[in-house]
């Protein structure tokens, strides 16, 4: 019976003993594998303070391993971990004195320790563990969790939580999360209950303390109310914030679910203060942003500005966190990002091959191309191509193939090192990685005899298809390399090119032509010379084929009929979205490709439309420029040559 009324408590209490063996994961893990359901009282209403009437809710805690602390939360929140207050205690000197998070729960045991201790007791065991390596880190907090003192010094915040002052609960509340101390445990329920009660008693500073914690947590019914309180909080005294830091805390914490008017406080604040803002401000502002999912664009515009003048102050790893930023804000700014491209052209020789394809594959996702980068990186790869990994050749791929980066004469060369690296990792290539290399390279219009004949074998194919219902990106790309196999023509060997065609189904396009488009068209060459909605090869949308005789000399030669249909004109029109191009030019990249070489294989004439920009004009300045782009600039339209190209691809520093 005692046994099992211990069980009991333990179960009750948030924090066990795990194996040193257990993985990186563990401490936030062990939580919640402890107890599966945990009783906190929660009011119906925040700040009410009759206790008395509380309802109880139950909250339900779920395995998941602890993500690293993001690089910008941990910096901006370290400075918070140390309370301002000075203590001239015996107990608060001899605190400092110690190493680790055990040598501080060994003084618990010696020197008395009032309940404003408390939050001292756990910032510095956070503390001392900040300098250590991640493995001493484990091993440290493991014995830590093991420590009997650890349990006694948790069930005192629980118990005196309620007679704490406001700053020592944030910073209590900070350093336990800090600790991997997982969200679900009664500790930090209990803390997140305390603090919603007393929430209006809160200084902007113990706000700010706060904010950092929480914005570390994950959605819970505590943690969702206390974001939300925060929200209310603060829009009647954003004004009173005069910290940038505080800001950035305060915009990481309310979340991408927070009111829009909240949102927008707190960024037109942060604005008022750019004068201020030293680099590592001008940095967190975009991943300050982008937890809001806030595109605020004269913010943003001012921080591009100075992240571009004083782009040689920030580390790269920094520089990639603000472009991925950019990214899930879907903010675009060529003179910020053309300054990191030059910047790292420039110190080329300090960059390892990591942090080079880090930065390209970033470039990728925000269809930016670097030129003069990824011209040095090619350099760098002919010279020494073992020095690539498979998943780094990968990269390498999917890189110069999205952005259709031109090698030019160097091309070959290129290819074939990357190539002949890949043979050497083909026993290690899962089926998809090869499916990978294989589209990467036709994409390129380079054909690998071993790669296809490995792609091509029965075994290969069954495993990628395995599935009942294949992805349709899997389906896709086997497709489009067949039909690179049938229309480039590669020169192969017999036992590739005399394989018998896939006959992949890909899956149904969906698309419609666009009608302003159609009737400008219609009105240039006539309806009848117009068919709209063409689908080449299952794949290929054309928004409408323009059909027109061609000249004997040119097209027929002075032998055949000119009436014949071979003889005709069929120019492709196709309607472009800002993201088949590489960001700030006309350069084509992606699927756009390889649409483009084949239709031209198949006997079109293709003649790109921007979409966007049509949608600007009026009707009379749309008929001019579809006028442009069909027929050439000083022609007469009898001369039916086509504009497959209006302007010259943008090189990019």
């Amino acid at each position: 019976m005692n046994v099992y009324k211990s069980g009991l408590g333990m179960l009750r209490f948030a924090l066990r003993s795990t194996s040193l063996w257990k993985c990186d994961s563990f401490i936030q893990t062990q939580a919640s594998s402890c107890y599966k359901v945990t009783r906190i009282a929660a009011s119906p209403q925040l700040g009410r303070k009759n206790t008395h009437s509380l309802k109880q809710i139950r909250f339900y805690s779920q395995h998941s391993s602890q993500d690293a602390v993001d690089l910008q939360v941990k910096q901006t929140t370290d400075a918070f971990e140390v309370s301002d207050k000075v203590d001239s205690s015996p107990f608060s000197a001899h605190l400092q004195k110690c190493s680790c998070p055990t040598d501080v729960l060994d003084a618990v045991k010696h020197f008395p320790a009032s309940q404003n201790d408390l939050s001292s007791i756990f910032t510095r065991m956070r503390e001392s563990t900040k300098k250590m390596t991640a493995e001493q880190q484990r091993c440290e907090l493991q014995l830590m969790f093991e420590h009997p003192g650890f349990r006694e010094v948790c069930e005192r915040v629980i118990t005196d939580a309620w007679r704490m002052r406001c700053d020592d609960l944030a910073y209590t509340l900070l350093a336990i999360i800090n600790l991997g101390v997982s969200q679900h445990t009664r500790i930090v329920q209990t803390l997140l209950r305390v603090i919603q009660e007393r929430l209006n008693q809160f200084d902007i500073r113990s706000l700010s303390v706060l904010a950092a914690g929480i914005q570390q947590m994950e959605n819970g019914n505590n943690v969702q109310a206390l974001r939300e309180a925060l929200g209310l909080l603060l829009k009647d005294r954003v004004s009173e914030i005069s910290n940038v830091v505080v800001l950035q805390n305060m915009m990481r914490a309310v979340g991408k679910h927070s009111p829009k008017d909240l949102k927008m406080q707190l960024a037109i604040k942060t604005l008022s203060l750019a004068d201020e803002f030293s680099p590592p401000n001008t940095q967190y502002v975009f991943s300050s942003l982008a937890a809001m999912d806030l595109n605020f664009k004269p913010l943003l515009k001012v921080c591009s500005k100075n992240i571009a003048e004083n782009v040689h102050e920030f580390p790269i790893s920094r520089l990639v966190m603000v472009l991925k930023s950019c990214y899930e804000l879907q903010y675009r700014n060529y003179s910020l990002f053309s300054s990191i491209s030059e910047y790292m052209t420039n110190t080329f020789d300090m960059w390892s091959n990591k942090k080079v394809i880090l930065l390209l594959l970033t470039f990728e996702d925000l269809h930016f191309r670097p030129v003069h980068l990824l011209d040095a990186f090619a350099e760098r790869i002919i010279q020494k191509p073992d020095s690539l990994s498979l998943k780094d050749l990968l990269s390498v791929l999917k890189v110069f193939s999205m952005l259709n980066h031109d090698l030019k004469e160097r091309k070959t060369e290129f290819l074939d090192r990357i190539t002949k690296v890949l043979e050497l990792y083909l026993p290690q290539m899962s089926p998809r990685e090869l499916l990978k290399v294989n589209y990467y390279l036709a994409l390129m219009e380079h054909f690998h005899q071993t790669l296809l004949d490995k792609l091509m074998q029965q075994e290969t194919l069954e495993q990628l298809l395995q599935k009942d219902k294949p992805s349709n990106k899997v389906l896709r790309w086997l497709h489009t390399i067949d039909l690179c196999l049938q229309l480039d023509k590669p020169q192969l060997l017999s036992s590739t090119s005399s394989k018998p065609q896939l006959n992949i189904t890909v899956p149904a396009f969906e698309a419609t032509a666009n009608q302003e488009m159609l009737s400008a068209v219609r009105s240039i060459v006539g309806t009848h010379a117009v068919q709209d909605g063409v689908l080449e090869q299952s794949i290929y949308f054309i928004d409408c084929v323009i059909t027109l005789p061609g000249k004997k000399e040119e097209t027929c030669g002075l032998h055949e009929d000119c009436g014949s249909p071979e003889c005709n004109q069929r120019i492709a029109v196709i309607c472009t979205q800002p993201n088949s191009f590489c960001f700030g030019t006309t350069h084509p990249r992606a699927s756009l490709v390889m649409k483009l070489r084949h239709l031209a294989k198949l006997g079109y004439q293709p003649v790109l439309v921007p979409i966007n920009e049509l949608n600007s004009k009026t009707e009379e300045e749309k008929i001019k420029m579809l006028r442009t782009l069909i027929f050439p600039a000083h022609e007469s339209p009898e001369s039916h040559k086509i504009l497959n190209n209006s302007q010259k691809t943008e090189d990019i520093s």
